[in-house]
């Protein structure tokens, strides 16, 4: 794989050339390839084994303010070069845009310079043992109980690859990774009521994987927990976020501070930089630089440099996140987010899973959430949840069936605590967030 990381950079490198031989004033080329297995089992019976072998490569071509865009899965020499040309031919017939263009070359990644962030562990476990893996972990899961009577399947992934990005600038640029992960999706009933709910684990090193039957048996617990759950009435309660869907308060603030919504004004935080947005308590770092992070790179999808960033200090809002072309809309510079955020660690301090469930005292702990009602350019938020209903810091019974409602302005001020019991599972890593009052609607 490495071997052919570096053969493809001289591709990247060949691409670039045919385009500013045909008149391109500049252009970048982005190529992922990517191999490995996937397998997929349900009720204990083999369903799929997939072997992956396959790669994308897309080019940008400016023809000073026209610019053209093509991609192709082929990444023969020969389909390289009709995919330049037509890139070419499209820039011809665009019309101008004035913001457009590629990012700018100082704040560039120096290929020479980057760093290794230990992404890169490949596997050799064998068809036998992925598919062995697989069946034990949604065995662990069905024999916990004679209720858990379905499944919705375990799957396991395994696979390496790299991702290689040049420009006319002379930048050529890459990076190997590897993912593995293993989940199980169990089925509960009880009498009238059936529920469903899984458990997952992902890493860059297969051997920092959970066991098989960890990941099964956390996966039984959960969805045996839910069932029987019950409506709540109609209140205003606290609202405990359990630590696997924090992260996506935080992924709401993510789309609030982007670019592209900023530029077209489509974000109540449209005023917000420099201003409390969090409790003064609250501090949010971005570090593209940990090894074997799940989201950690040197360079964005533009080539720009990725840096260690304070996004909230002390509640306050720092910075945004911006591609080159939000950027120039915005007569600002390139934060080195094309692509998205790299490792978010939001602080905690709250303690542990119990501690946060004593802070809560009665109201509502969510563990799942459906639906998207959520507008950004208002705040307004209201999704479907299920959960549990504590009193005393001491959970009662499974509820399900509600809304909850509330601005995200609101909530995001009225953080009360964030837990140690940080997931490290995703992009935003976060303890389980509590929120001091939101209103429920139930029965």
């Amino acid at each position: 794989m490495l071997q052919e990381m570096n053969q493809v950079k001289q591709a990247v490198a060949d691409a670039v050339a045919l385009a500013k031989k045909l008149g391109a004033s500049a252009c970048e080329v982005s190529i992922s390839k990517q191999q490995g297995i996937s397998v997929g089992c349900r009720m204990q019976e083999l369903e799929t084994v997939e072997y992956d072998y396959g790669g994308a490569l897309g080019i940008a071509v400016w023809m000073g303010k026209q610019k053209g865009s093509a991609s192709t899965s082929d990444l023969s020499p020969e389909a390289l070069k009709q995919t330049v040309e037509a890139a070419c031919n499209i820039a011809k017939y665009t019309s101008e845009d004035p913001f457009t263009g590629m990012a700018d070359p100082e704040l560039m990644v120096n290929a020479e310079q980057i760093p290794d962030l230990d992404l890169y562990h490949p596997s050799d476990i064998s068809t036998e043992d992925a598919i062995a893996m697989t069946l034990a972990c949604e065995k662990a899961g069905l024999e916990k109980s004679e209720k858990i009577n379905n499944s919705d399947g375990a799957s396991f992934s395994s696979h390496q690859g790299f991702k290689v990005y040049g420009n006319s600038t002379g930048l050529i640029a890459a990076y190997p990774s590897s993912r593995h992960s293993l989940s199980c999706s169990l089925i509960a009933s009880d009498t009238d009521d059936m529920q469903r709910d899984y458990a997952y684990t992902v890493s860059r090193v297969m051997s920092h994987l959970e066991a098989p039957e960890i990941v099964g048996t956390r996966a039984a617990k959960d969805v045996l927990a839910r069932l029987n759950a019950r409506k709540i009435n109609t209140a205003k309660v606290p609202v405990l976020f359990n630590s696997e869907i924090a992260s996506s308060l935080f992924g709401h603030f993510i789309g609030a501070i982007s670019g592209g919504n900023l530029y077209r004004k489509a974000t109540f935080l449209l005023d917000a930089k420099g201003t409390q947005v969090f409790p003064e308590w609250l501090n949010i770092q971005e570090d593209p630089f940990i090894l074997q992070g799940l989201s950690s790179r040197a360079f964005d999808s533009e080539g720009v440099a990725t840096q260690k960033r304070d996004i909230v200090s002390n509640g306050v809002l720092n910075t945004w996140l911006l591609s080159s072309y939000a950027a120039r809309k915005l007569k600002l510079a390139s934060t080195g987010h094309a692509g998205g955020i790299h490792n978010w660690l939001v602080a905690a301090g709250g303690g542990n899973f119990d501690a946060m469930l004593k802070k809560l005292g009665t109201g509502l702990l969510v563990t799942e959430m459906m639906g998207q009602g959520v507008n950004l350019v208002t705040g307004d938020y209201s999704r479907g949840a299920a959960g549990f209903w504590v009193e005393n810091g001491i959970i009662q019974y499974p509820v399900s069936e509600i809304t909850i409602a509330g601005k995200l302005q609101d909530m995001f001020k009225n953080i009360v605590a964030i837990g140690d019991d940080i997931d490290q599972k995703g992009s935003i890593q976060c303890g389980s967030v509590l929120v001091e009052e939101m209103q429920i609607a139930g029965s």
